[in-house]
């Protein structure tokens, strides 16, 4: 690349921005091929994680969450650990449910939260958050959403390890379902914050796949998610 770099430098005007230009095209082609291939890893993992929460006999009450919601949001592997000062992590994807009962095509996003306090540990978890309302739904299509502040978030009621921001609402706009591995002890999860990945869905799509396009509009579909929405059951989701 340094070699096409210094011979760009030594050619006439036009025929070096022409070189300029086919090396951009270069490197960013392996980049968008690279965010497709985790875009496609993202989707496989999420609906290895919704199959297996569905057939769970410890989350047998998932699916009627899942029939009654207006959109789910999978983390198939989020990620808390700290000493001291702790943080959570995980990209997944969002699917909404049409007027049908049938599911759209999945937009990606990440969750991060972080706290401090006398803590120490490490856990990996598959979480299901449940979006019960349209309302929900319309918060999560911005470029951010937090847990606990744009809506209200309750541990489902299975799967308890995920701690949230309330677990006595009875009408929350999200449940979370959690399987968790390890251990960990201190701060409660609280304020987590997702935002949408723009570069995975304009690679997954193509441009133009904002959420809302994606999700409400369903002007973008990729049939190797098709497996992923068939996972889900369908169900006509509750009245607000």
């Amino acid at each position: 690349m340094a070699f096409l770099v210094g011979l760009c430098s030594k050619m006439p005007l036009g025929m070096s921005l022409r070189m300029i230009a086919l090396l951009g095209l270069l490197t960013v082609q392996p980049l968008q091929a690279q965010a497709a291939s985790e875009a496609q890893e993202l989707v496989d993992k999420t609906r290895l994680t919704v199959e297996k929460l569905l057939a769970d006999p410890d989350f047998a009450e998932l699916r009627p969450y899942v029939e009654r919601a207006h959109a789910v949001l999978v983390i198939p592997q989020l990620i808390k650990g700290g000493f001291i000062i702790g943080g959570e992590g995980g990209s997944g994807t969002l699917l909404a449910k049409g007027t049908d009962g049938t599911w759209s095509s999945p937009a990606f996003y990440t969750l991060a939260a972080g706290s401090i306090g006398l803590q120490i540990g490490g856990q990996v978890s598959e979480v299901i958050f449940t979006v019960m309302n349209e309302g929900a739904l319309n918060a999560m299509l911005k470029d951010q959403v937090k847990f606990g502040g744009d809506v209200s978030i309750a541990v489902g009621p299975v799967g308890k390890s995920l701690e949230a921001s309330s677990t006595t609402n009875l009408k929350a706009d999200l449940y979370a379902f959690a399987k968790s591995e390890g251990l960990f002890g201190g701060a409660a999860f609280k304020g987590a914050v997702v935002l949408k990945k723009d570069e995975l869905n304009r690679a997954y799509y193509g441009d133009g796949a904002t959420p809302k396009a994606i999700l409400i509009e369903r002007n973008f579909h990729n049939a190797q998610a098709d497996a992923l929405r068939q996972a889900l059951p369908t169900g006509s989701a509750q009245a607000e």
